[in-house]
């Protein structure tokens, strides 16, 4: 998914656009705003105070060029709007998370660590089996989690290992991708752009709904997201 950019150019404090020009911006658009010369020493500053003021939105501040650029985040409308379909994408990431893990685990003739099950696969970092195939799927250990590619159908998903025998903890930047990764879910519902960010939307506005919760992880300092409707 796409946007398009509308560019304004800005050669003094006074060409900036308003708040509620930004607040009008569709999703479908990506608002780039280049400074010229004058202004162009305030940038930083400038793009600090927008990103208190718009909360809902992801403010850039590029790094090298004079420019900001600022997109408008899935909002809690659409995430309120298409909730089941959310609480749906997550029990079956749960579902295919855990088939994964123990469908490996056997096909290595490994003895997952029911409690911390990080424990069993880090074993494969040691002896360099870290990556593999399994079927019609492509496996690599890292960090907390099991990446599962699939190669027929380009379905990406990571299972973590850090929370016991619960494998359904949704990443907001690998949630989003499992869901922009799986065939049977397109055309999505509501759009989704911000891998990462629009993720975090996503959590954190389903947790209000009571749709998915919080739990605590097996490594001090970590929690997860999990569907609040699931086998406990």
């Amino acid at each position: 998914m796409k946007r398009k950019t509308t560019v304004i150019s800005v050669n003094s404090l006074e060409e900036l656009p308003t708040l509620e020009v930004i607040n009008a911006l569709p999703r479908e658009r990506i608002l780039k705003i280049i400074f010229k010369e004058g202004p162009q020493l305030q940038r930083e500053a400038i793009g600090a105070n927008l990103k208190k003021a718009l909360p809902n939105f992801l403010v850039g501040i590029h790094t090298v060029e004079p420019e900001i650029n600022i997109v408008k985040l899935i909002t809690d409308q659409e995430i309120e709007e298409n909730q089941a379909f959310f609480e749906a994408c997550a029990k079956d990431y749960r579902q295919l998370a855990e088939t994964l893990v123990f469908t490996l685990a056997n096909k290595l003739g490994l003895k997952l660590n029911e409690d911390f099950p990080m424990e069993t696969f880090n074993k494969l970092k040691r002896g360099r089996r870290q990556a593999g195939e399994m079927e019609n799927w492509e496996y690599f250990v890292h960090g907390y989690h099991c990446k599962f590619n699939n190669k027929k159908t380009g379905q990406v998903i990571e299972a973590p290992l850090i929370f016991g025998l619960e494998f359904g903890d949704l990443d907001p930047y690998f949630f989003t991708r499992f869901i922009k990764s799986t065939p049977k879910y397109h055309p999505l519902p509501v759009k989704i752009f911000e891998d990462y960010a629009d993720g975090v939307r996503i959590n954190e506005q389903m947790i209000a709904l009571g749709k998915f919760e919080r739990i605590s992880a097996n490594v001090q300092g970590h929690y997860g997201v999990v569907v609040t409707d699931r086998k406990k």
